[in-house]
Parts: structure tokens; C-alpha cells; sequence
């Protein structure tokens, strides 16, 4: 019965962590709709009451960088400026599903075609759900509510913080936790490693199966289009993969309870039922053409035990096996940790203000008009309108999602140092029968194998046939001394071992010759 604890607690823990830096993000766009850009400035950022409220959804979707847990706060936001429902959603599950940093890594990953099939078959669904919205429930938007304007100078900046700590300590975060409840209700139910067959190609309900479990993940859009990738180099069924990438990133159990909540039980079940039928439909139609020719289907895939619970029934000491796998999910980046701290400080802030501050003095305070005799003062000082103010906030966060691009994969120099740790950490454990160092650094290699390729594209150098056909060789070997690995065939992972230095320093050398 410890597995039914444990298992689901981990599972969570690790949702938390993941969710961070995209939630932060959230909170922020939310904050500048509500206190810089206005009821009125959002409606016009969305089109207004126009034909054009579909197409820069998901325009704006696609660049802003949010997770299906992120745009929660933000969906509310839109709602409050009177937009319609139909471009709510269509915003809902564009936001999620693409970002510049994942869409450049499954480009990289897997056939550039496939995925570009892929980004337009979801962009269809978008349009698609969006259109059928509107036109079978016209009047679902709300009056726009109304705000007092935001005084220009350092009490905006204020409210705006203020704002984004509120978002934090709201409604919003109730169905946060929905979703995060949704990942430990799949650890509960679905036993350690039981999808690893689930996804198989010969599986006609693989579509039908990943719906239904990705509806209640919490996927961010980065481990999306890795496990998607990964489902097309080990020859799993596309449908699944499209079901996965759709459903797994752009749907959780928050949003879901959301939508039910906001529009009540007879159009959303009209609205999702509609979903699932367009998405299993594609899946099945691009099935058969997307698929990748001269693949071996695998036997099995570890791509989706993330879904279910990480202990077998027979695990022992499952306390410091938790606590030492959360360690390791905090400790894989300083952005999650960063992102983890300044989160945990906004619902302070926000619990703090909603429990001392209930009639919400603080914001009139912040958004009283200022005094006359002080205008006069600063007359000098150029005010700028919240629309530049707002326009500026969306540009610095699409900025800094195309920054992010460059950081997220260094240049080969950067990258050389890192792979060369690992590959030493990794010989040294597969020499030693370590299994457990073999699986922690194999797929942290894999990562930054998948970066180099990255990294080449974005610095207009990219690779040729020949080193693309070097990392294949070299990302193949650390897949085989991962099979001896889970089999503990120590002398087959010593071999693998050693073929697999011999590749990386290949590997290397190849793109030092060719620079």
C-alpha cells in the first residue's frame, strides 16, 4: 500500500516542479491583461468583436510561452474582458502546444515533415473547435467588468505585481490543483510500466488509450515533443503520438473543470465530445502516411512511465527513494528551482493581502488617481499609454522566449564539456554494473545529443549528412547499452560501453573537421 502513497506523491512533486517557470509566465500575462492592458485593451489585443478574434488567438498562442496549467490564469483574464468563447478556447490549447524552444527541438527530433503535419493538424483542430463554438453557442461571453484605470510611474509597476501575486492566491489556482490531482489520480490507477505497450503499432484503441490518459497528464510542451519523437524512433503508432501531443499538452483536469465550470455541463460536454472526435479522426487518417518507412517497431517503450506510478508493488524503502527522485527532478535545472522560489513567494504575497486585505485596499491605494498639485510636478515626465506599456510587456516575454532558445541550447563548445562529463560518468557506471547511474545519465546524454543537433540549426551551421548520420550512430549505442542495462547483462553494457566512447569521440571529431 506504500506504492499508493508514495507513487502518486512523487508523481505530483515532480508536476510542481515542472510547472513552474511556465505558471510564473501565466500569472504575469495575466497580471498585465488585468492591470496595464485593461478590459477594454484586451478585447482589442484579441480582435475585439471581429472576424479577427480566431486567427490572433492562436497567433498569440504560439508565441506566448505558457503550459495548459499557465494559461488557466490568463483564459480568466480573457473571459473577465468580454471575450468570446470560442476564442478563449482556441487560445486554451494553442498556448500550450507550441513555444519556439519545443517546436525547433521536435524539428530536430523527428521528420521535420511530420512534425510540421503535426503543428497544422493542431492549428486546424484550433480553428475548427473555435469555429464550432461560436457558431452553436453564439452568447457565451460576459459584459466586460469594470476596472479602475492604472495611474502611470511606479504605482502601475506595483499593481501590476501586486496583480500577479492575486493571480497566484485565486480562483485560477484551484484549478491548478485540479490538474495537479489529476497526475497523482493516473499514479494511483495505472500500475509501473503498464503503457509501455500501450502505444504499439499493432494496437488499433493505441489512439483511443493515449486520450484517455493524456487527459488527465499534465504534460509541458517540451517532454511532449520528446515522448512524441521518441514514438516515431521506436515505430509506435502516429495516431497515439498526435492524440498525446494535442491532448497531453493542450487538456489537463484543471482546465477541463474550468471549462465545465465557466460554460456549464451541456456545452462543454458538446464542446469536448466534438474534440475528441476531431483529434482521434486525424489521428487515425495521418496514421498510416506518417509513418516513418523502415522503422523496426520496438517491443516496448519507457516513453510514457512518466504517466504511471514509478514503484513496483515489491519496492522497498520508498521514502528516500521519493525524496531522492524530487531531488533529482529540482536539481535538473536552476530555471525550475528559480521558478519554484519566486512562485512559492507570490502566494505568500497573495495569501497574505487576501487574508489581511480582503476588501482590496491595497489596489485602490495603488490605483487612486494621483493629485493634481503632483501632476504639475512631473509634467515633464513622458507618460506612456498602458496599450505601449502592455504591447512592450507581451514583446519582452516573445523576446525572451526566442533568448531562451539560445540558452536552452548552447553553442558545441558548451555543449562538447557537458557530453564529455556524462560520457565519462556513463563508461564508468556501465563498467562497474552501476544500473542505476546507467539510467539517470542516459537520457540527460540523449538531451544534449538531441541539443547539438539544435544548436547548429540556430547558429546557421547546420550539421551535415554525415555527422547527422555520426550522432544517429552514437544516440543508437547509448540506446542499446540502455537495453543491457534494464537486462543487468554486464558484460553486453561493458561492449555497448565501449562502442559508445568510440562513437562520441567520432562523433566529435567529425564536427571539429568540418567547422
Amino acid at each position: 500500500m506504500d506504492v499508493l502513497f508514495w507513487g502518486p506523491l512523487v508523481r505530483v512533486g515532480q508536476a510542481i516542479i515542472a510547472s513552474c517557470p511556465t505558471l510564473i509566465v501565466g500569472w504575469l500575462i495575466a497580471a498585465v491583461f488585468e492591470r496595464i492592458l485593461g478590459r477594454d485593451g484586451t478585447l482589442k489585443l484579441f480582435g475585439g468583436h471581429t472576424w479577427r478574434q480566431l486567427p490572433q488567438a492562436w497567433l498569440l498562442g504560439m508565441l506566448l510561452p505558457v503550459c495548459s496549467l499557465g494559461v488557466i490564469p490568463v483564459m480568466l483574464q480573457m473571459r473577465r474582458s468580454g471575450i468570446a468563447g470560442g476564442t478563449i478556447l482556441a487560445f486554451g490549447l494553442t498556448a500550450p502546444l507550441f513555444n519556439p524552444i519545443s517546436v525547433l527541438y521536435g524539428l530536430t527530433l523527428s521528420d521535420p515533415v511530420a512534425i510540421l503535419v503535426f503543428c497544422i493538424c493542431s492549428l486546424t483542430i484550433v480553428t475548427v473547435m473555435g469555429l464550432f463554438w461560436d457558431w452553436v453557442f453564439p452568447k457565451t461571453d460576459l459584459l466586460p467588468e469594470e476596472l479602475p484605470p492604472t495611474p502611470p510611474g511606479i504605482r502601475r509597476i506595483a499593481a501590476a505585481a501586486l496583480s500577479m501575486c492575486q493571480q497566484a492566491w485565486s480562483s485560477s489556482s484551484l484549478y491548478i490543483l485540479y490538474a495537479y490531482a489529476g497526475v497523482g489520480v493516473l499514479a494511483l490507477l495505472l500500475p509501473a510500466g503498464i503503457l509501455q505497450r500501450a502505444a504499439s503499432r499493432d494496437n488499433p484503441l493505441a489512439p483511443v488509450i493515449m486520450a484517455g490518459v493524456s487527459t488527465f497528464a499534465y504534460v509541458t510542451p517540451m517532454a511532449a515533443i520528446v515522448q512524441v519523437s521518441s514514438m516515431f524512433e521506436h515505430g509506435n503508432s502516429i495516431g497515439a503520438a498526435f492524440t498525446l501531443l494535442v491532448l497531453g499538452t493542450g487538456v489537463n483536469l484543471g482546465m477541463t473543470v474550468w471549462i465545465f465550470h465557466h460554460y456549464g455541463w451541456r456545452r462543454s460536454m458538446a464542446w469536448m465530445a466534438c474534440l475528441f472526435f476531431v483529434v482521434l479522426g486525424l489521428g487515425y487518417a495521418i496514421d498510416g502516411p506518417l509513418y516513418p518507412r523502415g522503422v523496426q517497431p520496438a517491443d516496448h517503450t519507457h516513453a510514457f512511465d512518466s504517466y504511471c506510478n514509478p514503484f513496483p508493488f515489491d519496492s522497498l524503502n520508498l521514502a528516500a527513494t521519493s525524496i531522492e527522485m524530487l531531488k533529482k527532478t529540482a536539481n535538473g535545472s536552476a530555471a525550475e528551482l528559480i521558478a519554484g522560489g519566486f512562485a512559492i513567494l507570490c502566494l505568500l504575497i497573495g495569501g497574505v493581502q487576501r487574508s489581511f486585505d480582503p476588501q482590496n485596499r491595497w489596489m485602490d491605494l495603488l490605483t487612486r488617481p494621483a493629485h493634481s498639485e503632483m501632476a504639475d510636478k512631473k509634467k515633464l515626465d513622458i507618460v506612456l499609454p498602458n496599450s505601449v506599456i502592455a504591447a512592450s510587456c507581451l514583446a519582452g516575454l516573445i523576446a525572451a522566449s526566442v533568448g531562451g532558445c539560445y540558452l536552452y541550447y548552447p553553442p558545441h563548445s558548451e555543449i562538447h564539456k557537458e557530453m564529455t562529463i556524462i560520457n565519462t560518468e556513463l563508461h564508468s557506471a556501465a563498467m562497474t554494473g552501476d544500473w542505476e547511474g546507467v539510467e539517470h545519465w542516459i537520457p540527460i546524454q540523449e538531451d544534449w545529443a538531441h541539443k547539438l543537433n539544435v544548436s547548429s540549426y540556430l547558429r546557421r551551421t547546420p550539421m551535415s549528412r554525415f555527422q547527422q548520420l555520426r550522432l544517429k550512430v552514437y544516440l543508437t549505442k547509448l540506446e542499446l547499452l540502455e537495453h543491457a542495462s534494464e537486462d543487468q547483462e554486464r558484460e553486453e553494457a561493458k561492449d555497448w560501453a565501449r562502442q559508445m566512447a568510440l562513437s562520441f569521440r567520432r562523433l566529435f571529431l567529425s564536427l571539429n573537421a568540418l567547422r
